[in-house]
């Protein structure tokens, strides 16, 4: 009952998300839920009315005794993405575990991870990581990926050149499934700023070639963050609404049939 904030769902147009609970005229970021759907998590920019400064919290509305509570919970601590079932909340390099009494403080993963200046990490029902780095100064960063082989998890990879390709290609979402991989770059013939791409995986395992996600998600903004809610329905994503500045940027979301619309049709998975 009463799901999505209590939004009505969008169709196939992108709209902005909980407006005035969640989008305002500020800087909003990396909306996600929890697989149960009742938690949702997302990054928001305040402003020091002592200094004027921008700074950022970690923000969370919870369906609590039939509403929707708002905590928040601390200053920035990364870009969470709640892990398929739901035990692990990953913050780039860090994550915190689920236990009896809610999440645990922060932990490192440590390892090779370690050297890697990830921004987001995500990871697929079978333990798959698909992460980013990031490219400064000159927007080089490439995303990676790490499998659990035995149960033992193999040092990080490149993804192939059909993703890693363009300019400042970050902030993936490998879907649940392992079955596509969503992320965003610069890259040619796109519309102008970070367009968001998509690639689905091949028969023989191989990634396919990037779809950009057409001109409804893409504008000559900045488009960035995409991510598909647990139960599959919507796509979520950044759009800068504001200057280059970046004053205002929402979270939009879309109905997410937009990724069938964009499946090949002879692919079988």
């Amino acid at each position: 009952e009463n799901p999505y904030l209590g939004q009505k769902p969008p169709g196939l147009i992108p709209e902005s998300f909980a407006p005035g609970m969640v989008t305002t005229a500020g800087w909003e970021y990396g909306g996600c839920f929890t697989p149960n759907m009742k938690t949702f998590y997302f990054i928001r920019e305040v402003k020091d009315t002592g200094e004027g400064n921008r700074k950022q919290e970690f923000v969370m509305f919870e369906y609590e005794n039939n509403a929707w509570q708002e905590t928040v919970i601390s200053p920035r601590v990364g870009q969470a993405y709640i892990a398929p079932d739901g035990k692990t909340m990953h913050l780039g390099k860090r994550y915190k575990e689920r236990t009896d009494s809610g999440w645990s403080e922060i932990k490192r993963l440590g390892g090779p991870y370690e050297e890697i200046k990830i921004m987001r990490l995500t990871a697929s029902t079978k333990g798959t990581y698909v992460f980013d780095e990031a490219g400064m100064p000159d927007g080089d960063g490439v995303l990676r990926y790490s499998r659990l082989v035995n149960g033992k998890r193999e040092a990080p990879k490149p993804l192939s050149k059909e993703i890693n390709s363009g300019k400042w290609t970050a902030h993936p979402f490998i879907a649940p499934d392992e079955s596509y991989i969503i992320w965003d770059s610069e890259r040619e013939g796109g519309h102008g700023d970070s367009d968001i791409y998509i690639s689905f995986k091949q028969q023989d395992s191989t990634w396919g070639a990037a779809i950009n996600l057409g001109d409804q998600i893409n504008t000559d903004a900045w488009e960035a963050a995409a991510t598909v809610t647990p139960d599959g329905k919507y796509l979520f994503f950044n759009r800068n609404i504001g200057s280059a500045d970046y004053e205002n940027v929402d979270i939009m979301w879309v109905d997410a049939e937009i990724i069938e619309t964009l499946r090949p049709t002879t692919f079988e998975f």
